[in-house]
């Protein structure tokens, strides 16, 4: 059996199960500042690093994410303000030594985190 080395396995696309794929293309596209590179009706990507993808499915997985973006700025308060203006929800800020990050859904409620500069 060959041995895979780490560099044989790369992470290009995160991908989520939604309801409405351009809709949430749109909110992650405007969030990254980047292009919708591809939009198949039912599947749509974002040309950010690594690729977003947002697929269509009947039923998305119910409660909390198992995985969930983290992501930051120069200054959190003000993207966390941006990212409200665009449809996400604040869920609540927390702190830990050395870090500083505010949880947030998407328009359709699925997690991520906007941390400081250093975390």
């Amino acid at each position: 059996m060959e041995t895979m080395s780490v560099a044989d396995f790369k992470i290009r696309q995160i991908t989520f199960d939604c309801h409405d794929p351009s809709k949430l293309a749109e909110f992650w596209s405007a969030a990254t500042v980047c292009e919708i590179a591809a939009d198949y009706g039912d599947f749509v990507m974002v040309d950010s690093t690594p690729a977003l993808g947002f697929q269509r499915v009947e039923d998305p997985t119910p409660g909390k994410n198992r995985m969930h973006i983290d992501g930051g700025g120069a200054d959190r308060e003000d993207l966390v303000e941006r990212l409200k203006g665009l449809g996400a929800t604040e869920l609540g800020a927390h702190e830990a030594p050395g870090l500083v990050w505010t949880v947030m859904q998407d328009p359709e409620g699925n997690e991520f985190c906007v941390g400081s500069p250093d975390a």
